[in-house]
Order: structure tokens, then sequence, then C-alpha cells
């Protein structure tokens, strides 16, 4: 017997194969994007925390806003939100800190539950194939009695290509969701911990420039008053 070419295979699969060509071509999409862009040292880049908390514990908080502002991005977004208001206490940046890095936190895991969706629906959509299958074996099997052998493989084939199909989607898509679900959190984790090695660099300053607000920003003395 000859093998069969992919699109053979795709074609005896039946109509329901298009949807799983779909979540298979959404899963790749997805673990190509999070590969390149969930990297720590793309969120954290090093050079740009270690300056921008150098800079604020020496006291050059303007300096630091404008590094952050010429270096857009998750870490620098967190950390300018508290500088820019410096000037109204540590309880004000703290919980400015904490909103956006609630709000930015969204961007870390960005796509991951699409992983997931499609590791969840992979296997009902090759599931309803296999049942579609049967229900034609079924069918064949009412219309023309047992003896039509061809009709009844016919039926069966779709049923497994589809079950197999849609395991074969599902199975590292759901791999796939769990590392960057996992790597997200990590992620999370170190921009909570930077951002506030940052914001706690500002209140320890002995002095700062000139807040954006034209308020001296507090020194350690106040901020531990």
């Amino acid at each position: 017997m000859a093998a069969m070419s992919l699109i053979d295979v795709f074609k005896a699969g039946g109509p329901l194969m298009w949807p799983l060509a779909a979540c298979s071509l959404i899963a790749v999409t997805i673990i190509v994007e999070r590969g390149i862009n969930l990297r720590s040292s793309r969120i954290l880049n090093p050079v740009i925390v270690e300056r921008v908390v150098g800079l604020v514990e020496g006291g050059r908080v303007d300096r630091a806003i404008e590094i952050c502002r010429e270096s857009p991005g998750i870490f620098s977004n967190i950390v300018l939100a508290g500088l820019e208001i410096v000037g109204k206490g540590e309880s004000s940046a703290k919980e400015a800190v904490e909103d956006a890095g609630r709000h930015e936190s969204v961007r870390v895991g960005r796509y991951v539950g699409a992983l997931g969706t499609v590791a969840a629906v992979a296997p009902l959509i090759g599931l309803l194939g296999t049942v579609t299958g049967m229900i034609e074996v079924f069918q064949t099997i009412s219309e023309s009695g047992a003896g039509q052998a061809a009709e009844l493989a016919d039926g069966i084939y779709q049923a497994l290509i589809t079950t197999a199909t849609g395991l074969l989607v599902a199975i590292p898509t759901l791999v796939a969701h769990n590392f960057f679900r996992g790597k997200a959190d990590l992620i999370v984790t170190d921009l909570e911990r930077e951002s506030l090695r940052a914001l706690r660099g500002l209140f320890r300053a002995p002095a700062v420039a000139a807040s954006p607000e034209g308020v001296p920003a507090p020194t350690a003395a106040v901020a531990r008053e």
C-alpha cells in the first residue's frame, strides 16, 4: 500500500481538518511570538535597570525620568509612573508603581491564554470529527448493511484522523502554554522586585534634582517621617 501524502490525509480527515489547521497556525504563531518577545533580557534590560536604579540612588531623578522616556518598555513604564509623582511622597509613588505594574503585567502574559484555549479546543474538534465519522459509519450500515467494507472504513478512517490530529495540535500547545505561563510569572516577579528596588533607592537618596512638578523630592529623612 502506497504511503499517503499529508494532503491526502488532510482530505481524508474531512471538513473539520480546516479548523484544526487554523488552531495549529494560531499556536505556532503565538509560540514564535512569545519565544521572541517573552524574554527577561528583553523586558528587563539589565543595562536600563542598573542605569535607572543608579541614577535614582544618586539623586538624579530628572535624568532617570529621561532615560525611562527614551527607552520605553514595561520596566521603564512602571518606574516612570513612580518617578513622575515623586514630590507627592513615598506612599503615592509606591501606589503609582503598583498600579502601573498591574497594567503592564498584562502585556507580559498576553497571548498565553490563547494557547490554553487552543490546547483545550483542538481535542474537542478532533472528538467532533470522531463523532461525525462514526455517524457516517452507522448511516452506511443502516442504508447498505454491514457488507460495505470500503465505505465503513472511510468513516472510521476519518474519525481516527481527526482525533489524532486534534491530539497532535493540543499536546505541544499545552506544553508551550504551561511553559510560557510559568515564564511570565517569573518575569512579573522580577519586575516587581526591580521596580521596588528603584523605589527604595528613590527614598534612600540623600537629595534629588527637582521633580517634574517642580517640587523637590523627599530626602531619606523626610521619607522616614
